[in-house]
């Protein structure tokens, strides 16, 4: 990093100042029936709050560093972005249908990547007034203080919110183990509960984003947990294609069991 770059806790500093922004923008749609369309063939749904606070993200972080990339749900791909050393990644609410539904669990997520890794990371949770941070130095805080895994035993009983579906996948000497949590919509939030103790593990379906994964994953990682595929890779972002495979997401000592308990069929 020359001496022309911007250090780490300046771009955290302008990754705070716009997920506030956007989230408070967010924040006044929110149960107050917002507008809702739908994509992907009419298997998603983006609100107009989306679509809000997706435009402040744009323009506060592409207004302060024109010349990085940018890689957004609810912005058209453009490739040039794969030619940019730094690139923001960011989706404006993580957690749609939560918020659709009048739940609290959705949040903003924004992230800054270096040659395919996290460097800075927020996440917002407005309704909540919850605001995680992390920079690839090594720090890791929510609303202001540091947090970290559930120190618990990986080898007795965990708290895990997942589909079914991968959940009825695991070895049943481990399910035996598992307390259920509700279903956090939110990826994102659900990778920060397991950052400060709240929950332990959870089991990621295929075909997340970049912009689900980014921020979060740095948050997690410094708290002390990890996120990997079933192969024990961890994501690298800003790929041709930014969509990933089955992932596992827990504290360093449970992770290694989580892995071993997925059917090889899952590799």
């Amino acid at each position: 990093m020359n001496s022309k770059t911007p250090s780490y806790a300046a771009e955290l500093d302008l990754l705070v100042e716009a997920s506030l922004a956007a989230g408070r923008e967010a924040l006044q749609f929110f149960r107050n029936d917002v507008e809702v369309f739908w994509k992907n063939g009419g298997t998603s749904p983006v609100t107009a709050a989306d679509h809000a606070a997706n435009d402040i993200l744009r323009q506060r972080l592409l207004g302060a560093r024109p010349h990085y990339g940018w890689l957004s749900e609810e912005s058209e791909d453009d490739p040039k972005r794969l030619g940019h050393e730094r690139v923001f990644i960011v989706d404006p609410i993580d957690g749609t249908r939560a918020f659709m539904t009048g739940k609290d669990t959705w949040c903003v997520s924004a992230a800054l990547t270096q040659n395919g890794l996290t460097v800075a990371g927020v996440l917002f949770a407005p309704s909540l007034d919850e605001l995680f941070v992390a920079t690839a130095d090594g720090r890791v805080e929510k609303n202001g203080k540091p947090i970290g895994v559930a120190g618990r035993d990986p080898d007795g009983r965990f708290r895990i919110s997942a589909s079914d579906h991968l959940i009825n996948a695991l070895a049943s000497d481990t399910r035996k183990d598992i307390d259920r949590l509700s279903r956090i919509p939110s990826l994102a939030y659900r990778l920060a509960m397991i950052a400060d103790g709240r929950m332990d593990a959870t089991l990621v379906m295929p075909n997340s984003h970049d912009w689900d994964l980014a921020a979060a994953h740095l948050i997690l990682k410094n708290a002390g947990g990890r996120l990997t595929d079933t192969t024990g890779r961890e994501p690298i972002y800003n790929a041709a294609v930014p969509q990933h495979g089955i992932l596992v997401a827990a504290s360093e000592a449970l992770h290694d069991r989580m892995l071993a308990s997925l059917p090889v069929t899952m590799a």
